[in-house]
């Protein structure tokens, strides 16, 4: 199997790394492991149809084309797990003890969101085909306008200034630990590794649900990937239909 960024692609600029990966698929371009890094996305893709905005240059946004076919697409939870578990050695290799992972898959460091992950899968009877891995890291980016509370980078962290191609490409050697551990079946060591990653772990956290407001304590996560809290009624809180209040 083809390691994780062994074929390396970097894209001037481009209108979101994840369509770029998927059109290679459709083209018969593509294989495990490519990965397609860009200097500049104009269109890069968040959660909930968000965009992810970044400046041209200064941080890491790319797609990891796999094809987990020895997976099951029954819980895609592993994967996103897998995936937040590599980002997450890889930024606190460099920025230290406050990076955390905010459920589902955001990175955080302290209280302001550094990175994203979005992983768009095919899936065709039953058969896990492509998932393509959409990573956004900031970097170096020193002004996020109106998000710039709520925002940090790795530079804005350290002082330093960092190469970004080179950091991508130790990303992807992060990232391949993370999914050998999971083709091996280690499912309970990464749902044991992601917990104790847990942003706001053990802490009471405001969450909102179809407008109404409650307050609950983080205790972890399923391992089908909902949240778990000490909620009466909200005791396990499914991806996208519940929004932090940060």
């Amino acid at each position: 199997m083809q390691s994780l960024g062994r074929r390396f692609t970097i894209l001037t600029s481009v209108d979101s790394t994840n369509n770029y990966a998927m059109r290679e698929v459709h083209a018969g371009l593509a294989n495990h492991g490519d990965v397609y890094l860009a200097l500049d996305q104009t269109r890069g893709k968040g959660q909930r149809n968000k965009q992810w905005i970044t400046q041209p240059g200064e941080n890491i946004t790319m797609s990891i084309l796999t094809h987990p076919v020895s997976l099951s697409p029954s819980n895609p939870f592993l994967l996103v797990a897998a995936v937040a578990l590599g980002v997450f050695d890889f930024f606190q290799h460099y920025a230290g003890k406050k990076t955390c992972i905010k459920w589902p898959n955001d990175i955080f460091w302290g209280d302001r969101k550094a990175g994203g992950i979005l992983i768009e899968n095919q899936v065709r009877n039953q058969k896990w085909r492509i998932a393509v891995i959409g990573i956004g890291v900031n970097i170096n980016q020193a002004d996020f306008g109106p998000f710039s509370e709520k925002a940090v980078s790795l530079s804005g962290i350290t002082g330093k200034k960092f190469d970004v191609i080179l950091l991508a490409r130790a990303l992807c050697t992060f990232l391949e630990k993370r999914y050998r551990q999971l083709l091996s079946g280690a499912n309970n060591d990464i749902l044991k590794d992601y917990t104790a990653a847990m942003y706001k772990l053990n802490e009471e956290v405001n969450f909102r649900m179809t407008g109404a407001g409650f307050r609950a304590k983080v205790e972890g996560v399923s391992p089908r990937g909902s949240l778990l809290t000490n909620h009466p009624v909200h005791s396990q809180l499914s991806r996208g239909s519940v929004e932090w209040i940060v």
